[in-house]
């Protein structure tokens, strides 16, 4: 295909495009306030309840960030009737049993990435959420930010060509402590959890499947995995080399390689970052839109999720859940390739007793005003 004289725009770039939903807050961690900050600064979606297993960390969460109700547990948000949608913000550990919970209380899911722990986990939410009917999605960030949605026009246009190889990595010098969640084991504790879901989930949204997986890394005295590359062969052609260290600073960089032309992005890919198409003639095309940087970049996935529920949907339609469970698949692969399992990884998640699990609407919730 000829060198385009010209990007393509991106297909959905204002955060406030879509109605908004009253969202709660299950969990008070970091991130958790980091997408608070980024709904209030950027979209027209409201957060209006909060809930912790703490009582002061509920109240405390509610108060720095404007919410106007704050849970004493996780049990009375999901049975607060002015919830539509519920951000889990939990440790990996935690991922599946909270989104079942939810889904059970009849509230859409936002669930943190990586998805869950393992692809056995990341099954049965699928299942339960297909059973059920609800909106379930994993909060891949990267997927909806502009210029995702600009390199996938060029794909689908066919403006690379074949593509050939699929570069990524990001990584960063990370203390070990055996008690943070990063290195527990119990706590769904890795780099590949934690980090290198990035790289992946972006080879992945670019290739499709893949069929072979050859990796190496190291472990952590916990026994989680710290250090990670793979070159991945992909079903349709193509191959991925993905990294992820906690051991070295690894650029977040990431390059799409085709026939007729590259991809590069600048860092970190997997926020807010500028675009560049290059021809193999040296004719260059750029694209940045950084209004929304870092963490307020998590705006677009909001938004994203809040449209497709207005029209209906159960799922992304550029991140379903068959995609998130495909790339739990690689993430289980890999860490077992480097010597890293959960001792429990084969087991679901125990059911909610029914007495503890909160009641569900007699009603689907509706959008807010």
């Amino acid at each position: 295909m000829p060198f385009p004289s010209f990007l393509p725009e991106p297909t959905d770039a204002d955060p406030r495009s879509a109605p908004p939903l009253r969202w709660g807050i299950l969990g008070t961690g970091v991130i958790a306030g980091d997408f608070v900050r980024a709904l209030h600064a950027h979209t027209r979606q409201e957060v209006v309840a909060v809930g912790s297993r703490d009582a002061t960390r509920a109240a405390s969460f509610a108060e720095a960030h404007g919410i106007p109700t704050a849970h004493e547990s996780y049990d009375r948000l999901l049975a607060d009737g002015m919830v539509d949608a519920v951000y889990v913000a939990t440790p990996m550990s935690e991922h599946a049993a909270n989104a079942r919970d939810c889904i059970d209380a009849g509230k859409a899911v936002l669930v943190e990435k990586s998805f869950t722990r393992t692809a056995d986990e990341a099954r049965y939410v699928r299942s339960h959420a297909r059973e059920r009917g609800v909106f379930v999605m994993e909060a891949m960030k990267t997927v909806y930010l502009p210029h995702m949605q600009v390199l996938r026009r060029l794909l689908a246009d066919g403006v690379l060509g074949a593509v050939d190889t699929v570069q990524a990595s990001y990584g960063g010098v990370v203390p070990f402590e055996p008690r943070s969640r990063l290195f527990d084991p119990a706590l769904g504790g890795g780099v590949l959890l934690d980090v290198g879901v990035y790289p992946l989930s972006f080879a992945y949204s670019v290739l499709g499947p893949f069929d072979r997986v050859q990796a190496s890394g190291t472990l952590a005295p916990t026994g989680v995995d710290d250090g990670m590359s793979a070159v991945l062969d992909a079903r349709a052609g193509g191959r991925a080399v993905v990294s992820a260290s906690w051991r070295s600073s690894l650029p977040a960089r990431a390059a799409v390689h085709g026939a007729d032309a590259t991809v590069t992005f600048g860092e970190p890919f997997h926020n807010a970052a500028a675009l560049i198409l290059s021809s193999h003639d040296a004719r260059t095309l750029s694209f940045a839109d950084l209004r929304r940087p870092g963490r307020q970049g998590l705006c677009h996935q909001a938004n994203a999720m809040a449209g497709y529920i207005a029209e209906g949907r159960t799922e992304s339609p550029i991140h379903s859940l068959d995609d998130s469970v495909a790339v739990m698949d690689v993430l289980d692969r890999l860490r077992h390739s480097v010597g890293a399992s959960f001792d429990d990884e084969a087991t679901p998640p125990e059911p909610t007793p029914p007495e503890h699990r909160p009641a569900a609407p007699t009603a689907p919730a509706t959008n807010a005003p």
